[in-house]
C-alpha cells in the first residue's frame, strides 16, 4: 500500500477512485488513437447488438468481441473489487494491444463506410497519417521520456501543473539524462551524488562511474538528484541547475548543496528566505533555530562549523479528516545547504497543514536516509495546547485519568477528534514509556483490508514523538482518523490502560428515539428498554450524567445454550456489560443508547447497574413466529380445553386463545411436571414430587391477529402429569387445568 497522487490529491493505493485507470488512459493516449479505438469499440458493439449470432459464432467478429472482452473485463474487475494500483496505470499496459487493434477496426470500420465516395476515403486515409505524425512528433520531442507523455485533456502549459497533479512516472528514466548533463556541466571533476535510489549511479559506463560516486558513509554530497514525488520541496524553481522541463513542469531536481555551485538566483532566494526568517521568533533554539513562516519551516545555523557531515531535517505533518492517512504523519525531507558560514534547511509545508509537527535532525547512513543519531526530538503542538488543556479539566472528567496521565478527546474543526496526553511533573521515564492505542472503527471495511479480520487499528508510539515537555510537565497531541470510530483504548503496557468513547451524533440518536414510537417499551426500569431489530434500546426522559456514569450489566439468556460460545456455556448466558458511553449519549436532556444483540435466540435478557436497579425481561417473539407455530397446531382438537386451550406436541406445551386481550395473559403461569419416575428430577425438587417451571407469559410467547400464544419447551424425560394454570402472588390461583401424561 502506498499514496498515489492523482487529480491534485494523495490517495492510498488501496483507496483509489473507480475511474482511476480509465482516467490515466485518457489522458495519456494520443486522441486520434482514443477515437479510433472509441469507434472500434462502437462498432463491435452495435454488430453484436444487431447480429449477436455473429459475435458467438466464428471468425473475425468472433475476435473483435474477445478484444473488446480482454480490453474491458480486466480494468472492470479491478474497479470492482478495489484493487491496489499504483503508478499510473501501468497494471494494465498489456490492454494497449487490443485497444490498438480495436482502433485499427475502427479506422477499417469508417474507411468500408465511406467507400463508394472516394475522396471521402482518401480523406480518411490522410487523416490517419497526419494523426500518426502527430503522435510521432511528440514522441520524438520527449525521448528518451515517451512514458511521460500527456494528451491535450490535461492543461500541458500551466507551470508545474502535472507535477503537482499526477504521479508522473516511477521509474528513474531521466536519470541518465541528468547524470550525463552533470557530467557534461563539470568536466574533469569528480562529484559526491546523493541519488534516490542510490543504485543509480551503477548503471552509468565505468568512466563516469569513476568520476560520479555516492557520498561516502555519513558525508556530504556536491550535489543530490531526485525526481520529485514531494510537493513539499521548496527549492523546484530556483535550486535545480537541470535544464529541461516537461510541458512546463518539473521533472528531475538536480541539486547543488553549496552556494559554490548553485545558480546566483538559488543563492539570492536562499538569502532572502533567511532574511525573512531572521525577522521572526523561532519556535525553538537548539544548535539549530527553527522558524515557521507561512506554512515554511527553515532551519538556520550561524557560525556553522565546517565539516563532512551530510545533515537532513525532516517534518512529520498530520493531514486532515479529508485525506485518508489513518492519522498517521507525512514526512517532509529536505537536506542542509551551506552559504559560507550560514548552514540552512527549507521544508515547504503543504496547504492543508492543521499545526501539529513532529521535527527531528539527524544523519545519513549508508543506505540511505536512516537516522544514526538523533539530536532531539521536538514537537510544536498547535497553538494554545495548554490553555486548551487547562479548559478541558474545568469540563467533566477527562476521558481517561490514570496513573497521573489525563487523556482527552477534543474535537477539531475538521470535524474529527484527536486525543490529549498530559501529566503534571513527569518524569522523563514516563514520557519514554512507549504508549498504545487501539481503535476500534464503527465499521470495519472504514479500515485497511489487511484489517479486516482483526477490526482493530492497533498503533504504538512515543509521546515525545507527537508533544513537548516543558517545566517538567508531559504534553501530547495524536491525531485521530477520520471514520467514525467506536472505541478507543489507550495507555502504557503494565502501567495504565483506558477505554475512551467518541460522543454519539445528537441527529443520530434523535432519529433512533424517534424510530421508538412504533410501541410501547418491553420493560420499564430506571430506564425504558425496547427489545427491537437484534438491538435493545436504553432510553431515559430525563437524564443527567449521574445516570449512566455506572457501568451496566447485560446478560443475555440464550434458547439453547449450545449458542454461547464454549467458555461461557457453564454460566448459561453471554456477558455483554458496557459503558453508556461505549453504545449512546446524551442528547435534548435525554439519554439513550443501542447494544447490538446476538443474532441467535434469546430467551430472556437481564440488566442494569449494580446495586442502582436491574431487570429481567424476555424479548417478544415475532407474530410470524407465531403464525407459525399456530399454523402447526392445524385442525387438531387442543388436548385440554381451559381458559387456554392446551396442546401437548413434540416435547412442547402450547398454550393458545383464540380471542385474547393483554390482560389474559399477563398474571404469571405456573406449570408443574411430575415426571413417571422422581428419580429424574434434579436432587432438590425429588422430595417435592415435580419440577417447578413457572414463566411469564412473555417469555415465551406473545399476541397475534388478537390470538395469544405460548410454546413452552419440556423435559425430555418420561412425564406422568402435568399441572398448569395462572396465579397472582398473595391471592391463589386464577385457574388450574391438569393433563395425564403417558404422550
Amino acid at each position: 500500500v502506498a499514496r498515489q497522487l492523482f487529480q491534485g490529491e494523495w490517495l492510498l493505493s488501496t483507496e483509489l477512485p473507480a475511474h482511476y485507470t480509465a482516467t490515466w488512459f485518457g489522458i495519456t493516449t494520443p486522441p486520434l488513437l482514443l477515437a479510433l479505438g472509441g469507434l472500434g469499440m462502437a462498432a463491435v458493439l452495435a454488430g453484436g447488438i444487431i447480429r449477436p449470432g455473429a459475435v458467438l459464432g466464428g471468425g473475425r467478429r468472433r475476435f473483435l468481441g474477445l478484444l473488446l472482452a480482454v480490453l474491458l473485463l480486466p480494468p472492470l474487475a479491478a474497479a470492482l473489487l478495489g484493487s491496489n494500483q499504483y503508478d499510473d496505470w501501468k497494471h494494465f499496459y498489456f490492454l494497449y494491444a487490443p485497444f490498438c487493434l480495436l482502433a485499427a477496426w475502427g479506422l477499417h470500420w469508417l474507411a468500408g463506410t465511406l467507400a463508394r465516395r472516394r475522396p471521402w476515403r482518401m480523406a480518411v486515409y490522410a487523416l490517419a497519417a497526419l494523426g500518426l505524425g502527430l503522435i510521432a512528433l511528440p514522441m520524438a520531442q520527449l525521448h528518451p521520456l515517451q512514458s511521460l507523455y500527456f494528451n491535450f485533456l490535461v492543461d500541458r502549459t500551466t507551470p508545474e501543473y502535472l507535477r503537482t497533479r499526477y504521479y508522473m512516472e516511477s521509474v528513474n528514466i531521466a536519470y541518465g539524462e541528468g547524470l550525463g548533463y552533470l557530467l557534461a556541466r563539470h568536466p574533469g571533476e569528480r562529484l559526491a551524488v546523493r541519488t534516490a535510489p542510490d543504485w543509480t549511479l551503477e548503471l552509468l559506463p565505468p568512466a563516469a562511474r569513476e568520476r560520479l560516486r555516492p557520498p561516502p558513509a555519513g558525508g556530504k554530497a556536491d550535489y543530490e538528484l531526485y525526481y520529485d514525488l514531494d510537493t513539499g520541496r521548496p527549492d523546484l524553481a530556483f535550486n535545480s541547475v537541470y535544464p529541461r522541463r516537461l510541458y512546463n513542469n518539473t521533472r528531475i531536481i538536480l541539486r547543488p548543496l553549496d552556494a559554490a555551485r548553485m545558480p546566483p538566483a538559488a543563492v539570492a532566494a536562499y538569502e532572502e528566505i533567511y532574511r525573512q526568517a531572521a525577522d521572526g521568533e523561532p519556535i525553538l533554539r537548539a544548535d539549530y533555530a527553527v522558524y515557521l513562516q507561512d506554512n515554511r519551516l527553515t532551519f538556520v545555523r550561524e557560525n556553522c562549523p565546517p565539516d563532512s557531515r551530510d545533515e537532513w531535517f525532516e517534518a512529520g505533518v498530520y493531514p486532515p479528516p479529508a485525506r485518508r492517512e489513518w492519522g498517521r504523519p507525512t514526512a517532509f525531507r529536505n537536506h542542509r545547504v551551506r552559504l559560507g558560514e550560514l548552514c540552512l534547511g527549507v521544508i515547504q509545508l503543504p496547504d492543508y497543514i492543521r499545526g501539529d509537527l513532529a521535527l527531528s535532525r539527524g544523519q545519513l547512513g549508508k543506505l540511505g536516509p536512516v537516522n544514526l543519531a538523533w539530536e532531539e526530538l521536538y514537537s510544536r503542538p498547535s497553538p494554545g495546547l495548554r490553555e486548551r488543556i487547562e479548559q478541558l479539566r474545568q469540563s467533566p472528567p477527562p476521558a481517561a485519568d490514570a496513573a497521573g496521565f489525563a487523556v482527552f478527546l477534543d474535537p477539531t474543526a475538521g470535524g474529527g477528534y484527536r486525543l490529549l496526553y498530559a501529566k503534571d511533573n513527569c518524569a522523563p521515564s514516563e514520557y519514554e514509556t512507549p504508549a498504545f492505542l487501539h481503535i476500534i472503527p464503527e465499521q470495519r471495511a472504514a479500515l485497511p483490508f489487511y484489517l479486516w479480520e482483526s477490526g482493530v487499528d492497533n498503533r504504538e508510539f512515543l509521546l515525545p514523538r507527537y508533544g513537548v515537555r516543558p517545566g517538567g510537565d508531559c504534553l501530547a497531541v495524536y491525531p485521530l482518523p477520520d471514520y467514525p470510530m467506536a472505541a478507543l483504548l489507550t495507555g502504557q503496557e503494565g502501567i495504565w490502560e483506558r477505554n475512551i468513547y467518541p460522543p454519539k451524533d445528537p441527529d443520530l440518536l434523535r432519529a433512533a428515539e424517534a424510530a421508538l414510537a412504533a410501541g410501547p417499551p418491553n420493560a420499564r426500569a430506571a430506564f425504558d428498554l425496547y427489545a427491537r431489530d437484534n438491538q435493545l434500546t436504553y432510553r431515559r426522559e430525563s437524564c443527567a450524567a449521574a445516570d449512566t456514569a455506572a457501568p451496566f450489566f447485560l446478560h443475555i439468556i440464550p434458547r439453547e445454550v449450545a449458542d454461547l460460545p464454549p467458555e461461557r456455556q457453564r454460566d448459561g448466558y453471554a456477558n455483554l456489560d458496557f459503558a453508556f458511553a461505549r453504545w449512546g449519549g446524551a442528547f435534548d436532556g435525554k439519554c439513550l443508547a443501542t447494544v447490538p444483540l446476538p443474532d441467535y435466540p434469546i430467551a430472556a435478557i437481564r440488566t442494569g447497574q449494580a446495586d442502582i436497579w436491574e431487570m429481567t425481561f424476555y424479548p417478544p417473539v415475532s407474530p410470524e413466529t407465531l403464525r407459525l407455530a399456530y399454523a402447526a397446531l392445524g385442525d387438531n382438537p387442543p388436548d385440554l380445553r381451559a381458559f387456554f386451550d392446551l396442546y401437548w406436541r413434540d416435547g412442547e406445551l402450547v398454550y393458545l386463545r383464540e380471542t385474547c386481550a393483554a390482560s389474559d395473559a399477563a398474571a404469571d403461569f405456573f406449570l408443574h411436571i411430575i415426571p413417571q419416575n422422581v428419580a429424574d428430577l434434579p436432587t432438590d425438587r425429588q422430595a417435592a414430587g415435580f419440577a417447578n417451571q413457572d414463566f411469564p407469559f412473555a417469555r415465551y410467547g406473545g399476541s397475534f391477529d388478537g390470538k395469544c400464544l405460548a410454546a413452552i419447551p419440556l423435559p425430555d424425560y418420561p412425564i406422568a402429569a402435568l399441572r398448569t394454570g395462572q396465579y397472582l402472588p398473595g391471592q391463589g390461583e386464577l385457574w388450574a387445568a391438569e393433563l395425564a401424561g403417558g404422550r
